[in-house]
């Protein structure tokens, strides 16, 4: 489960003085001083019961024309508001939780808000809960490095009970180590995230699970140099397969020996010869490409 962070401060701040202290130093949640230093600073936002309304309101007022948002980051969906631009290794978000009778959630499911999609995190976040009575969510933990990434890889995923995000409470969600199944808060809640970025962040997967069968049920961290690299192949000539037969070999990072070899695979239009090409994957050296292989004979080929 997420470590709860027992900040006890009144003292509240605004968003330009927390970016402010943030930046620095930064956000290293494996830095005790760093931790600390952050975790006070989002609790004393928190506390600020009036900048994110002034900060919505003041949005809304901006007229097309202006040349800028008046707001710190500019970045809006349907559920994240970013409050600061990246800096350093951090930057601020607020999240907002429709409840299940919400409009958002009746127009366009729950898809959006990560509801009952079991996942784990690629990088380490500070979470408060700033308006309402906050998401619920049943928590696990896994041990990455024991997991090779492949779907349908059996993990051991262990149950550390169930809870929500409450008004004023922060969290530390670990990298790699806490999983959750987010469900609706029982009215519109918002909470507040400070970020943790890492330049190394991409390489590491994120993903999401089946809790019920114990298994990776998919990667949610693909990058854009995995749909480069398809069109690469695509592209005529054979400088593309070249190279994406060589990062299927030697690449550092697995999960780019995986996407080469799906890569190389649509250069054969006959079946039997992608067939051919994913069981040869059954010998690969990385067992996240041995085990991709296994899987897509298994349920996109089917039996001889």
């Amino acid at each position: 489960m997420p470590c709860i962070l027992d900040i006890d401060t009144d003292i509240s701040i605004s968003l330009e003085e927390c970016v402010g202290r943030l930046g620095q130093g930064g956000f290293d949640a494996e830095d005790e001083a760093s931790l600390q230093n952050a975790a006070t600073a989002l609790k004393q936002l928190a506390n600020n019961r009036d900048f994110l309304g002034d900060l919505i309101l003041d949005e809304l007022k901006t007229t097309v024309s202006d040349a800028e948002p008046r707001s710190s980051g500019g970045g809006y969906s349907a559920q994240v508001i970013m409050l600061s631009r990246p800096a350093r290794n951090f930057y601020l978000r607020a999240n907002i939780w429709p409840a299940q009778s919400e409009y958002l959630v009746r127009a366009s499911g729950t898809a959006p808000f990560f509801y009952h999609l079991p996942h784990d995190h690629n990088f380490n976040f500070l979470t408060a809960g700033y308006l309402g009575p906050g998401y619920w969510s049943d928590y696990y933990e896994y041990n990455y490095d024991d997991v090779a990434g492949y779907t349908g890889e059996p993990v051991q995923l262990r149950f550390t009970g169930t809870r929500r995000l409450e008004q004023g409470q922060i969290m530390l969600y670990r990298a790699h180590r806490d999983v959750h199944v987010q469900r609706p808060a029982d009215s519109l809640s918002v909470s507040l995230n400070i970020m943790q970025m890492n330049y190394a962040q991409g390489w590491h997967d994120q993903y999401r699970f089946d809790v019920e069968r114990g298994e990776v049920a998919g990667i949610l961290s693909y990058s854009a140099a995995d749909m480069l690299l398809h069109l690469a192949a695509a592209a005529p000539g054979d400088n593309g397969l070249d190279l994406a037969a060589e990062f299927a070999r030697h690449h550092p990072s697995e999960r780019m020996q995986l996407s080469a070899w799906n890569a190389l695979a649509g250069q054969w239009s006959d079946i039997q010869q992608q067939r051919a090409h994913y069981e040869a994957g059954l010998s690969h050296h990385s067992a996240l490409v041995r085990g991709e292989c296994r899987h897509i004979l298994a349920h996109r080929f089917g039996p001889d």
